[in-house]
This record gives structure tokens, sequence and C-alpha cells, in this order.
């Protein structure tokens, strides 16, 4: 069915009262939303008197601030505090320049790398390895021994709990 003038007259006039263009093609029938868009883009017409849908209210009323639960029946148990093992000293190890150079590094020389590399002095440790691509001392350096994690007691789930209640 095509745009006649009473159709378009029809179209804008209900684009101007409001009416969404689901509402519009309805009404006109035999056209489609995207045909009442389209003419719409078209036609020009922009501005309306009132949008489709209302507006979302903006303010959010405050929520009730709950109740103080009285104390617990059972008396809570207190969590002991539990020893962490303390961290091993980092270990040093003698930075004096090595003997490998990027070209002469081979497949098990140590490639801890000492030095700025932007200066001419750079070098690798160049050191026999073991497993992997370090030194036993620079793997030690390289690799620290995972930390015992905090084992958690009550209170620290009651913390926990707390931020999703």
């Amino acid at each position: 069915m095509g745009w006649t003038d009473e159709r378009v007259e029809l179209l804008k006039k209900l684009w101007q009262d409001g009416l969404s263009a689901s509402q519009i093609a309805k009404q006109l029938g035999g056209v489609t939303r995207n045909a009442v868009i389209g003419k719409v883009h078209r036609l020009g017409l922009s501005g309306r008197a009132a949008p489709s849908k209302p507006a979302r209210t903006v303010f959010k009323a405050p929520r009730p601030a709950r109740p103080i639960s009285s104390a617990p029946a059972a008396p809570r148990r207190i969590a002991e505090p539990v020893a962490h093992a303390p961290a091993p000293p980092a270990r040093y190890v003698d930075e004096t320049p090595g003997t490998a150079t990027v070209l002469t590094l081979g497949a098990h020389m140590c490639k801890w790398p000492i030095g700025d590399p932007a200066m001419d002095n750079f070098t690798f440790c160049g050191r026999r390895t073991g497993e992997g691509p370090y030194c036993t001392e620079h793997s030690q350096v390289a690799y620290q021994p995972a930390q015992a994690k905090k084992r958690s007691g009550a209170a620290e789930l009651a913390r926990s709990l707390r931020r999703y209640i």
C-alpha cells in the first residue's frame, strides 16, 4: 500500500501525538514499523509532543534500615590467630658481569640478564643451567616458593559475608 497524502497527514498527526512507530503502523494498516520510521525520516519529522514511553524516574527511594538482630542464642567461637610462616629472606646474587652476550648465549646457559640492556656492557649470566632457563642461584631468586594462604576463620567469613548482605 502506498503513501497517499491522507496517510502522510495521519502519520504526521500520530507522530506529533507521541505514538510509537509500531502503534502508528497498526493504525495505518498495511505498513510495517520500519516503513513508518523510514517515512518519518524522509519527511524530516523530529519533534514529538510527548515521548512514546514515559521517562523513568531518577529519584530512588532509600531502602529502610535493616533491624538490628538480637544477640545470637549460641555463643560465637572466636577464631584463633593463625601463625604465618615468615617469608624467606630474599637471596642476593652477586651480579658481576656475565660471560655470555646475545650472540654467544647457548641452549644450556643461564639467561639471567645482568645490567642495562641499553648499555654496551649488558650481558647474561652464562653459567650452566639445570632445569629451566636459569642457573641454580638465579632460579632461587626467580622462582620463590608459594606462600601459605591465609586461613580464614569465622571472623573473616563473617566480614566477607557482610559485604553481600
